[in-house]
């Protein structure tokens, strides 16, 4: 698969964003891009996700903006089981619909349905085992989903120094704030 990165970090309802088009969801794209573009000028070619609602489908959006200046650049999205948007409403499902239509790889982990929390531990170690790196929004003042990715991959460049970990935090989300308006004054 070549030079591969994984998004992940927060889900939407964990930031308190419920619509596409908050003034958040720009400014998270801004710091995923920023990464991406760094990684990107290095040589990377796949761009892994697992499709869940936040920062990993915007990260996807991140990606798409980018293949009109890095067209080698792909998306993969890894589902961990079958149907993960079946609870979801109709304007997220839409939305995931739109991702994956778009999409380079669209695959299942699990052949099957959700089950137990094991096929979410079996995503997070396929995920460590194919990328080289790591674009993660996740701040240790806010607990939350992507706490577990994010202390599995510690451990892995604990074994593998080369492992590349790019942690995004609320101050990192600041200064990008700070820097557009700055930009547009």
């Amino acid at each position: 698969m070549g030079n591969v990165a994984c998004i992940t970090g927060y889900k939407s309802f964990e930031l308190g964003i419920f619509k596409q088009d908050d003034k958040a969801v720009y400014y998270i794209k801004r710091a995923i891009e920023k990464e991406l573009i760094s990684l990107a000028d290095d040589g990377l070619e796949w761009v892994l996700i697992s499709g869940q609602l936040g920062v990993e489908l915007w990260g996807a959006e991140v990606v798409f903006d980018l293949q009109q200046d890095y067209p080698d650049l792909k998306l993969a999205v890894l589902t961990p089981f079958i149907s993960q948007e079946e609870k979801w409403n109709e304007q997220n499902k839409e939305y995931y619909e739109m991702i994956l239509s778009q999409a380079d790889f669209v695959e299942t982990i699990s052949k099957e349905p959700y089950k137990t929390p094991q096929q979410f531990r079996n995503k997070n170690q396929l995920f460590l085992q194919k990328s080289q790196a790591l674009v993660i929004l996740y701040d240790d003042e806010k607990e939350g989903s992507p706490k577990y990715f994010y202390e599995e991959a510690k451990r892995k460049k604990e074994n593998d120094p080369s492992f590349d970990i790019r942690a995004i935090g609320f101050q990192d989300l600041q200064w990008i704030v700070e820097e557009e308006q700055w930009k547009h004054e």
